[in-house]
């Protein structure tokens, strides 16, 4: 009978890559929405659209990307612009498609989806051109995970279903793609961040995790691979022995989490907790009230929607470039790219109520929303 059951729902397949927690971040969250609100009638059914690919080709791509980040960002950034030709951007997508499309093609078959959402632009052609050799007619949804400056290989295939983050991408996409195939969301977080820990327990969540209930709490948070420059900036900060306790999240930067725990011997006086990969961000940021950070739009939407001040001390031109000036136009938290400037300006923060308060104020006043409830329902609801 449950097998029955099983049977009798309708299956939606995300599609994602594991190039950054970008992709895969959503679709997750998607999925668990799904499997918490509509169990019943939908199964979820979370696919990396590699695989089966080629091992020489997914290294390329996944491993490529991560190194390019966070060993040569001028490559990747001049990689980034290069695929902005169309001609080019098309020849790129064609090339990678053909490791994942027997593969996509197959899931498809054995799944039988009612829906597909594609959460990466390497996945468009193989999965529409699955659709089509499969001769089904179901709707298939493009979430394009960049919010303000999206890569044009996301919209080289016009008639999609676009699922987008911001009225300015919107904007953007007026003379190109046309307007009822675009829908508008609030940006998706895990269903976690709709709402911050109460202000009543943060004293206790801080004694928990090792903090001093009263004590301000500075945040380094570079994502899964760290940040850049992240001892130097750790270093410095110390130097000038704010009055607040510190968290440093590494990721899997183990170079910089060995030097964090060597900074923290050689400074005793100060209560700094240096963490690796850790699964209790949410519970980080909600204790925190300043955060040095890079620009990836997941990490500085978690910020943002738990009324925290992000430092931001670096951004991947041009991909996260809509990102900063988000924060910078609405007067949302600190952009500097002087590393040497930036310890004085985190210490400002902490010790002038005035400044720190101001930052606080246009964060509450733009009231962001995590927009995973929305979206989910949309897919859930749309006849396509």
């Amino acid at each position: 009978m449950i097998k029955n059951m099983i049977k009798n729902k309708r299956k939606y397949l995300l599609f994602y890559l594991k190039t950054g927690g970008g992709h895969f971040a959503p679709a997750s969250s998607l999925a668990g929405y799904l499997k918490r609100h509509h169990s019943e009638e939908v199964n979820p059914v979370l696919i990396d659209g590699f695989e089966k690919t080629n091992r020489l080709v997914k290294n390329l791509i996944e491993e490529g990307y991560r190194n390019l980040q966070s060993k040569a960002k001028w490559a990747y950034e001049a990689l980034y612009a290069f695929n902005k030709i169309a001609l080019f951007a098309r020849i790129s997508c064609f090339i990678v498609s053909r490791s994942s499309v027997k593969f996509i093609r197959q899931r498809i078959l054995e799944e039988k989806p009612e829906k597909i959402v594609i959460l990466h632009f390497f996945l468009i052609e193989p999965v529409y051109e699955a659709v089509k050799k499969l001769k089904l007619k179901i709707p298939v949804y493009t979430v394009v995970t960049d919010p303000y400056t999206a890569h044009p290989m996301w919209f080289l295939r016009k008639n999609q279903r676009f699922i987008i983050f911001s009225e300015r991408l919107k904007d953007s996409l007026v003379h190109k793609i046309s307007p009822e195939h675009i829908h508008v969301f609030p940006f998706i977080l895990e269903e976690k961040f709709s709402q911050p820990v109460p202000a009543s327990v943060i004293p206790r969540l801080k004694r928990e995790m090792g903090f001093e209930a009263e004590k301000k709490i500075i945040m380094i948070l570079g994502g899964g691979d760290g940040i850049p420059h992240g001892r130097t900036i750790l270093e410095d900060l110390l130097k000038l022995k704010p009055d607040a306790e510190i968290a440093v999240v590494c990721g899997k930067n183990k170079s910089f989490y060995n030097a964090a725990k060597k900074l923290k011997e050689r400074n005793p006086d100060v209560n700094m907790k240096v963490y690796e990969f850790v699964s209790f961000v949410y519970e980080l940021l909600n204790i925190s009230d300043v955060v040095i950070t890079k620009c990836g739009a997941s990490t500085i939407m978690e910020i943002l929607i738990l009324c925290k001040v992000p430092v931001v001390n670096d951004f991947i031109w041009e991909q996260e470039k809509g990102n900063i000036e988000f924060v910078q136009e609405n007067g949302l938290g600190v952009y500097e790219k002087d590393i040497s400037k930036l310890p004085a300006e985190v210490n400002r923060l902490i010790e002038d109520d005035i400044y720190y308060g101001s930052f606080r104020k246009n964060i509450e006043n733009l009231k962001i929303k995590n927009g995973l409830a929305d979206v989910a329902e949309f897919l859930f609801k749309d006849e396509g």
